[in-house]
């Protein structure tokens, strides 16, 4: 049990006949996987999700729960307002991290990758795309087109008039439009490129590592200042090639990491790295591969998403 929903199971057993409590509690637990969502979407970073998460439940405790109408859009407000506080403070501390930045990787279950929408939020690349929208904007397109909530709802959660949210609105899903990628790709072909990858690199067969990935294929490491990681993008597919032959000696599984398929490489049995791909034209255009200790808690458990 999380520490959230662990309060809120506290708070009902202090409260055993206080009705408002247990509602409290019922609907915080009923929208637990939604308001992690939203909040993970905002930060990229599940332990912040998660912060934001246990502040969250203590506003949500001391509401009267007499006077809500409607649970979901509050609790959501509240996440949203949370996160938002959360992601400027994030957004200074970013500016110093060592090497680049990639979101903390969630092992998710299968039904995640069968909600098309929700994966293509959560995946690597998307979230990078987010990094680059402001604050505000960045929550307007996630309450908007991830979970489809309407603009005066929104306009609440942020704080601005519903008129503000269409133009923040329109200008985020341009800008995003402009930098996602450019296909949706299904799981299956994913997992196929995939295959192949993790065979050439297994192998050290560098014809058929240069036969799946892009010629101008960028590979993005975050060690995070703590293990060894390249500190810029590493470009081209001969540079890509030359980085990956030194991972021979890790083993690889394949795994659902962010709704997708990516590979968990271990060394000496101790998980050490994800990668993460990004697939456009059939080929392998993008590579994440997160190495920083601190973010790869949650793949040795699958964490729940919901929209």
């Amino acid at each position: 049990m999380d520490e959230p929903t662990r309060q809120a199971a506290d708070v009902t057993g202090r409260s055993a006949g206080t009705g408002g409590a247990e509602a409290a509690t019922e609907a915080f637990v009923a929208h637990r996987n939604l308001l992690f969502t939203v909040a993970y979407e905002m930060l990229g970073s599940a332990s912040d999700a998660e912060d934001v998460l246990q502040e969250t439940w203590l506003r949500w405790a001391d509401v009267d729960q007499a006077t809500v109408r409607e649970p979901r859009a509050l609790l959501v407000r509240i996440t949203t307002r949370q996160a938002l506080t959360r992601l400027r403070a994030l957004s200074r501390r970013r500016e110093s991290y060592v090497g680049p930045w990639l979101p903390e990787p969630l092992l998710t279950s299968p039904d995640v990758a069968e909600d098309v929408e929700l994966a293509d939020s959560v995946s690597m690349a998307v979230l990078l795309v987010l990094e680059t929208l402001r604050p505000t904007e960045r929550a307007v397109f996630v309450l908007r087109e991830v979970f489809g909530l309407g603009y005066g709802e929104i306009a609440q959660a942020v704080g601005r008039t519903t008129t503000a949210v269409r133009q923040i609105a329109h200008r985020a899903r341009a800008h995003v439009a402009a930098r996602r990628p450019r296909e949706s790709v299904s799981p299956a072909r994913s997992r196929k490129a995939l295959a192949a990858f993790q065979q050439a690199v297994e192998t050290g067969d560098l014809r058929g590592l240069l036969d799946v990935i892009a010629p101008d294929v960028v590979l993005l490491t975050d060690g995070g200042g703590v293990v060894r990681a390249a500190l810029r993008p590493v470009v081209g597919a001969r540079d890509v090639a030359g980085v990956l032959g030194r991972l021979t000696s890790a083993t690889f599984r394949p795994a659902q990491v962010n709704g997708s398929p990516a590979l968990i490489l271990r060394t000496g049995g101790e998980i050490d790295t994800v990668l993460a791909v990004r697939l456009e034209g059939g080929l392998i255009t993008g590579l994440y591969a997160v190495r920083n200790p601190g973010k790869l808690s949650r793949v040795g458990r699958e964490t729940a998403l919901g929209r």
